[in-house]
């Protein structure tokens, strides 16, 4: 005779799978990235060395070696290096963006945030918005290094604060760049070779510092079309005379073309491995 057991226990009920996360917590959860960045700086103030110590001492430095020899004197150098030198060192300054990125990826932080209900792509768009402060921190040295020095921009305070959020605009942009080259290196060292290798070509062979005109041809044909050269003109125009030409609208499309290929690149080859 064979007897059968039953039991009263209820069923184990089975795991809920999780709410979709919506576009206002995904907003959310992005700044309260943003603000673990920043809450990095406070803890770690030399992460701050390079927009501040890189500014002042490009300011000093190129300004009172070139000044006298390309324009005759300081005063009359100033309008023309000091938006160059705010385009370069925040330029040079969003390449922290993907090495920090790789950083945190290879510390494992990543891997612990996937276990929290939170949107998966808000650590990195965290990480490129925090680093926004960076680059307002570095635009307003330069500038105040400027007045210091006796520089006064013609184009006042609207043409100042314009050429400001231009450049943030456009190394928002770049930053992209950098954070893509984060998500598939290898090690940080990695990123920062590459993008040390690209960015010096990019900012030096431009009229940031020289006028284009003593360039042999072949370096002023790569000057003409170089992408920073346009970002330099614009800050020039804003800053000295007030006035929106070309050259701000040519930065203003391929900053956008730079996000539409990089962006959703990026994102795609981030949510793959996060």
């Amino acid at each position: 005779m064979t007897a059968t057991l039953t039991t009263d226990a209820p069923a184990r009920p089975l795991p809920m799978p999780a709410d979709p996360v919506t576009v206002r917590q995904t907003v959310a959860n992005t700044m309260t990235m943003a603000y673990r960045g920043l809450l990095k700086i406070k803890h770690n103030p030399e992460q701050l060395f390079d927009v501040i110590i890189q500014p002042i001492i490009f300011t000093l430095m190129f300004t009172y070696i070139f000044g006298g020899a390309i324009a005759g004197d300081v005063p009359k150098y100033l309008p023309v290096i000091i938006p160059g030198i705010m385009v370069q060192s925040v330029i040079l300054t969003s390449v922290t963006t993907g090495v920090q990125l790789r950083e945190d990826m290879d510390k494992g932080v990543f891997d612990r945030f996937k276990s929290l209900p939170i949107a998966r792509i808000s650590a990195l768009s965290g990480a490129l918005t925090a680093d926004m402060v960076r680059y307002f921190i570095a635009t307003v040295l330069t500038v105040v290094m400027g007045l210091v020095m006796g520089y006064r921009p013609h184009g006042g305070v609207v043409g100042v604060v314009g050429a400001a959020v231009l450049v943030i605009a456009a190394s928002f942009a770049t930053s992209w760049i950098w954070a893509f080259f984060g998500v598939i290196a290898n090690k940080a060292a990695s990123v920062q070779g590459y993008s040390m290798l690209i960015m010096f070509p990019l900012t030096f062979c431009s009229p940031a510092f020289v006028p284009t005109e003593s360039m042999p041809s072949v370096v002023r044909a790569f000057v003409n079309v170089n992408p920073v050269s346009h970002l330099i003109y614009a800050c020039r125009e804003l800053m000295n005379s007030g006035t929106i030409g070309a050259h701000f609208g040519w930065t203003l499309v391929g900053a956008g073309a730079i996000v539409a290929v990089f962006a959703p690149l990026t994102v795609r080859t981030y949510m793959r491995k996060a």
